[in-house]
């Protein structure tokens, strides 16, 4: 019994020193060596920080790409989900109000060819892409509103979709923020 006390306060000092002291020093010295010195790496266009890359953030004119709905309104100080399963009525009474407006904004597609996560928000809130497809469908919406041509606007969302490694590990995707600065460059 004796030892088996004696064990159980040793692990327990091994896993104080390591949990407590050396991962925490680890993690503030990892953060001087990310992007942004983890800070979160920040878009900046003429010396002015626009966003940040991996955080999303709320585009509703019509003449730039929408990002996925958050359910946090984009705070990343409250970041999450809003956890509600398809079950609640409120939820689905939300994006059944999600996929109305993408129909009035985008009058030639049809419920169906909407990718969901257009209409669902991420799991954190602040998801900063969307599908290709999610993108796809916005183009004539955005052309017609910039008075650009089609082909111009489908050309930048092929400029800036990131595909998976040998078509492996997820979908391709688009980060919004990077597409809507791409798009302010075009003429």
């Amino acid at each position: 019994m004796k030892t088996y006390i004696l064990q159980s306060i040793r692990l327990t000092a091994v896993l104080m020193v390591l949990l407590c002291v050396v991962y925490p020093l680890m993690v503030a010295f990892a953060g001087g060596f990310s992007k942004g010195n983890g800070g979160g790496e920040k878009v900046t266009v003429n010396g002015k920080v626009k966003g940040y890359a991996l955080l999303g953030q709320s585009f509703t004119q019509p003449e730039y790409f929408w990002g996925r709905p958050s359910a946090t309104g984009y705070n990343a100080a409250g970041s999450g989900g809003s956890n509600k399963g398809p079950s609640n009525a409120a939820y689905l009474e939300e994006v059944e109000n999600r996929i109305d407006t993408l129909l009035k904004y985008h009058p030639y597609l049809k419920k169906e060819s909407i990718p969901a996560d257009m209409v669902t928000a991420s799991g954190s809130g602040l998801d900063p892409n969307i599908s290709e497809q999610g993108a796809i469908i916005q183009i004539k919406r955005i052309a017609a509103h910039r008075g650009i041509n089609e082909r111009k606007v489908a050309e930048l969302v092929v400029e800036h979709t990131n595909r998976p490694f040998m078509g492996l590990f997820g979908p391709s995707t688009v980060n919004v923020l990077q597409l809507n600065m791409a798009l302010n460059q075009l003429k």
